[in-house]
């Protein structure tokens, strides 16, 4: 697995089939996925989105978006975690939320907010974000539509917990140890 931060144009395309494959989100959320990757093409990082794309073998498979939180010192969102379902249940998600904590923490943010649907159909990402570290910070009943809270969870980072806190192999089953750049601190993905 490569973890990639520099979008190209072909990465509209990437993150829309990303975030269909998935089922969870509508049309309307598959075009503002890409809306993001639009603005961060056309601003660079003045747009606030940073991005971390997952590949395998070659093929973009996953993908995080987020960015520090306006008129916060310290704050960031995590506005997208997304990946395709032959890859779920692989690590990678755990994987791609590393690097966002890894690269928040690299860019002085010391919380995290992730937000998601009180909905059935999102327990298990509630789940996922629980066994992450990050704690519910808040429930706002009927938030998206009657019947669908926002939930959200937020998480405190620092240099020293998001920076080597992966072993190699514990990423991907099968992925090769060597895949890993390590320090006596910090592992970082080649």
């Amino acid at each position: 697995m490569h973890f990639r931060h520099d979008l190209v144009p072909d990465d509209r395309d990437r993150v829309r089939a990303i975030v269909e494959s998935t089922g969870f989100f509508s049309e309307e959320e598959a075009d503002v996925a890409v809306e993001l990757v639009d603005e961060r093409l056309a601003k660079g990082a003045a747009s606030g989105y940073e991005f971390v794309l997952a590949e395998v073998d070659g093929e973009t498979v996953g993908y995080a978006c987020f960015g520090r939180v306006p008129l916060t010192q310290s704050s960031f969102d995590l506005y997208w975690l997304a990946v395709r379902p032959g890859k779920q249940r692989g690590g990678l998600g755990r994987a791609l939320v590393g690097e966002v904590e890894r690269t928040v923490a690299s860019l002085g943010g010391g919380r995290i907010y992730a937000d998601t649907s009180g909905r059935r159909q999102y327990a298990p990402t509630r789940t996922f974000y629980t066994a992450m570290g990050y704690a519910q910070a808040a429930r706002l009943p009927d938030f998206f539509a009657p019947g669908d809270d926002k939930v959200v969870f937020a998480k405190e980072v620092t240099v020293q917990q998001s920076l080597g806190q992966m072993a190699p192999g514990d990423c991907c089953p099968g992925a090769p140890t060597d895949s890993y750049v390590q320090d006596d601190r910090i592992r970082f993905f080649k």
